[in-house]
């Protein structure tokens, strides 16, 4: 994920908008410096979703792995079982 997508990042981005959209007294710039925090807000939404995701993801695949008998090598069988066991949870 590039730097700049970080979910501290976009806040940080956020912020720094919001603060200069205050200042704007232009219309149409305000009007795209609006539609511009709109669109980082999305992006941190998404990002914060997919790490919600991951760590679900990972908590789920450390208890297959244990209820296994924490065997080595199986990670990644352990983690695409906790991936299909989500999905489909959240498809239902």
């Amino acid at each position: 994920m590039d730097q700049s997508e970080e979910p501290r990042e976009l806040a940080r981005r956020i912020e720094q908008a919001s603060r200069i959209a205050s200042r704007i007294n232009d219309q149409t710039t305000l009007e795209r410096l609006l539609g511009f925090v709109e669109e980082l807000k999305r992006r941190l939404r998404q990002r914060l979703a997919a790490k919600r995701g991951k760590e679900e993801i990972r908590a789920r695949a450390r208890e297959l792995w244990e209820q296994h008998g924490r065997p080595a090598d199986r990670d990644l069988e352990f983690w695409l079982q906790a991936e299909s066991e989500i999905s489909e949870r959240h498809r239902e």
